[in-house]
């Protein structure tokens, strides 16, 4: 048996889901509830979950002077997203809307909070993962990139009324061809979408393929790309009536797609306090400048944390053989320019402003919105004089 040369071909699949999938629904709500509280008080401290079928519930701990009107905000975005027939799986004028929120744990918050005495300490233990490459424009991999313009597509289609029986749930999938490493073309692409009773199967397959997929895929497509668009056949009933939701299920979705590694903790809810969604960020900020850089081009940096203490307990840069200089001396660079201790990384990312809501679909990174501040490559020029280059 021998080990597949990096010269050879290999496949690679990455999917996302739509705003109106059960679960975004969920994640969107908890950060709307997020961005409610830091725009009346930037010291919120806030860990908010939301569950959907037919009613909602959000839930979890809130420390902050903002007072928030919770079920007002949840049907807002019921509303925004599209959820407004209780035939679509949700209504946002009707569904019961529960709230159970108390005040962060007073043990979680000695910890955490800064005073005189001690800096602000992470807001848990545990790794955070950036992942970076070259193959993109966004510095983002292939697959979960087109994965994500398909979902926002159908949103696009839908809300524009260019196909008018789209409804708001739903799912993409696309695989990738890479030979040397570098993706050449889609092989296939899976679209599932919610729709009205009265649209035939032809005509959903049809208009997915002319309307979504081409306009999005467009020349990787080849003669011999296979497509799967509603292949169960039906896709009327959906939303939280036909697949419950819950804040935090989709981080593959949120992330990169399944290439590069992931440390296990969800974003959405979550204020910047809570590294599980600050240094994940910081940590894609660092590989995205080593490879726009010219450092690598890939690259995966992780970073580590106690509860309660400000100083990372470890940092690793991996360039998967790809690096121009030793990895020491990236890895020495990035100790020198970005700062890493939580509360240096949330003033230099500008994390305390009510900006979540948008991050909470189609992706938290290779977005080029002004409030994603995370994607900026300020530091290229001073990781390359730092190494030398």
């Amino acid at each position: 048996m021998t080990c597949r040369s990096k010269a050879s071909e290999y496949y690679f699949s990455s999917e996302s889901v739509t705003e109106g999938h059960p679960d975004k629904v969920c994640d969107q709500i908890s950060d709307a509830v997020l961005d409610a509280f830091l725009a009346q008080d930037a010291q919120s401290r806030v860990a908010c979950e939301t569950a959907a079928k037919d009613s909602v519930w959000v839930f979890g701990e809130i420390t902050s002077k903002g007072i928030v009107d919770v079920p007002i905000v949840v049907r807002d975005v019921l509303k925004q997203i599209g959820y407004i027939d209780v035939s679509f799986g949700l209504d946002a004028a009707s569904c019961p809307v529960r709230v159970s929120l108390s005040q962060q744990s007073g043990d979680i918050a000695q910890g955490v909070n800064e005073t005189q005495e001690r800096e602000q300490g992470a807001g848990d233990q545990g790794m955070m993962f950036g992942y970076a490459c070259s193959e993109t424009p966004e510095f983002m991999p292939l697959p979960i990139s087109l994965a994500h313009q398909l979902t926002h597509r159908l949103a696009h289609v839908r809300k524009k009324g260019i196909l008018p029986w789209v409804r708001p749930d739903g799912k993409a999938q696309v695989t990738v061809q890479y030979r040397n490493d570098n993706p050449v073309a889609v092989t296939a692409v899976v679209v599932s979408t919610q729709h009205s009773p009265d649209v035939s199967h032809e005509q959903i397959v049809r208009d997915i393929k002319e309307q979504v997929i081409k306009p999005v895929c467009g020349s990787y497509l080849t003669d011999d790309t296979v497509y799967h668009i509603n292949p169960t056949g039906a896709f009327i009933l959906g939303g939280p009536a036909a697949d419950a939701g819950l804040t935090g299920r989709k981080i593959i979705v949120d992330t990169y797609g399944g290439m590069g590694r992931h440390g296990g903790g969800a974003f959405s809810g979550k204020d910047p306090s809570k590294v599980d969604r600050s240094a994940a960020y910081m940590a894609r900020h660092v590989a995205k400048n080593i490879v726009a850089a010219g450092l690598a081009t890939r690259c995966e940096f992780q970073i580590a944390y106690s509860i309660g203490v400000a100083e990372p307990v470890s940092l690793y840069v991996n360039t998967f053989g790809t690096c121009v200089v030793p990895e020491e001396k990236i890895e020495k660079a990035v100790r020198a320019l970005f700062p890493l201790k939580p509360a240096e990384l949330i003033k230099y990312l500008d994390l305390k402003r009510p900006i979540y809501q948008k991050t909470a679909s189609y992706g938290h990174f290779g977005r080029t919105e002004p409030e994603f501040t995370w994607e900026k490559t300020n530091q290229v020029d001073a990781l390359r004089k730092a190494v030398g280059l």
